[in-house]
């Protein structure tokens, strides 16, 4: 009893530093661009609306992670909520991995775009797309041969690059060009301009900028006082990680002309501190851009993979997959870089953007639609989980509605990625029992 007591060393500090470094990989140097190309001045807003709508999605995380105690987290808790209904959980299982694979692609995709921002490939997509690969090469390597990969210098890592961007905002603010009324006033042009149905559409693409959150309960176990440090880290890391990308998008508004992000929206933060306050100001928005996704990559690619693994070994993928040797998965860790680096090489990063939030919407919708069904259980408000599903559901139907507007032929890509994912899942869950694999 001793033993297991010492084992729960996991603080408030440290869930922090898990929770903050899981959303900030890479998320506002990915969709400051692509949301000031969208809504122009009134990005601070979507970011503010899209933190609003990731609160009431990790409300059911908190509770179903209180009430099941499972490090499994997202899979675990459709599992052992139909533990007699094999498609729940493999239908879960493909679009959490499939989340993680498209959240690598963005991490390595960003990676490549702000370390080549100063140089003469910046514009040249291919280069961009080799060297996200490349990038991808190097952690895959890492998390093969070296168990700990970079987690000894995980936590200096996450708490570097907030401080870098904290820095870089300051920065930015104080050699803003335009005033804080000439922002409000611009914010009250394009409100005229883009209407509230953009805006909404921006805020479901920031999603995925807070994708990260439930990293936590994957250390359920191992932390102190899990109903008070559970709801606090990932609460208090969402308003943070807020306060955060709304400064640094005011930041950025201030200094940086509008057109000029747009024109480099892959890199947008780099160009515009580049521009702004000289090479100092780029050189530390590209070091905080590459600490922020070599993070992501690596703590991505070593718990996702463990993930794939367990999946597999529950007969939901293919079984290979389960493979391990010295306890890790090398088959899951190579396999997941191989895919993202196949969407990396098929889609842009709006493109990757869009899958990365829309997949892990509907993953947080459906672990609210299980919190509503267990309510009582969980303990969980009726009004709050109703709220998250309603916000969680037209974040998703928003970004696919956009995609019908501008672009029907990636919409439907889209939905057919889903479709097919789904029906992957139910064969394997039809096969499951016939193949003798047993919880």
């Amino acid at each position: 009893m001793t033993s297991k007591l010492i084992e729960k060393n996991l603080g408030l500090k440290e869930l922090l530093a898990i929770a903050i470094g899981g959303m900030v990989g890479g998320g506002i140097f990915t969709i400051l661009g692509i949301s000031v190309g969208l809504i122009g001045a009134l990005t601070p807003v979507a970011i503010a609306i899209g933190g609003i709508v990731a609160g009431l999605a990790a409300y059911s995380y908190v509770k179903l992670g209180l009430y099941y105690r499972d490090e499994g987290a997202t899979y675990a808790f459709v599992k052992r909520t139909y533990p007699k209904d094999n498609f729940p959980a493999a239908v879960i299982g493909w679009y959490v991995i499939f989340g993680y694979i498209s959240t690598l692609a963005i991490y390595a995709y960003t990676f490549s775009s702000y370390a080549i921002s100063s140089t003469s490939f910046a514009n040249d997509d291919w280069i961009r797309k080799f060297i996200a690969i490349g990038i991808l090469g190097v952690f895959t390597m890492i998390n093969v041969w070296s168990v700990n990969g970079m987690g000894k210098i995980e936590d200096v890592m996450v708490y570097a690059k907030l401080i870098i961007l904290l820095v870089v905002s300051m920065v930015l603010i104080q050699h803003g060009t335009v005033s804080i009324n000439t922002l409000f006033h611009n914010m009250t042009l394009d409100a005229e301009k883009s209407g509230i149905m953009n805006i909404l559409i921006v805020a479901s693409l920031t999603f995925v900028a807070y994708e990260g959150f439930q990293l936590v309960i994957n250390a359920v176990n191992e932390m102190k006082s899990p109903e008070k440090n559970t709801p606090r880290a990932i609460y208090f890391a969402i308003l943070i990680v807020v306060f955060i990308y709304i400064i640094i998008s005011i930041g950025a508004l201030l200094a940086i002309p509008i057109q000029e992000m747009i024109k480099d929206k892959e890199y947008a933060l780099a160009a515009g501190a580049g521009n702004a306050i000289g090479n100092i100001g780029s050189n530390l928005v590209i070091l905080g851009a590459i600490l922020a996704t070599s993070s992501a990559i690596s703590g991505t690619l070593f718990g996702s993979s463990r993930q794939m693994a367990e999946i597999a070994k529950d007969g939901y993928f293919p079984t290979f997959l389960s493979k391990r040797k010295k306890n890790i998965p090398i088959v899951a860790i190579v396999s997941m870089a191989m895919m993202a680096s196949v969407l990396i090489l098929t889609g842009g990063l709006r493109l990757l953007v869009e899958f990365g939030s829309i997949t892990f919407l509907i993953i947080s919708l459906l672990m609210a639609i299980i919190n509503f069904n267990i309510k009582e259980k969980t303990n969980s408000s009726f009004w709050i989980t109703s709220l998250a599903i309603v916000a969680l559901a037209t974040g998703s139907i928003f970004i696919l509605y956009y995609e019908l507007i501008h672009n029907w032929q990636q919409m439907l890509a889209i939905i057919t990625v889903y479709l097919v994912l789904a029906i992957v899942a139910w064969v394997y869950s039809k096969n499951r029992k016939k193949n003798g694999f047993k919880f």
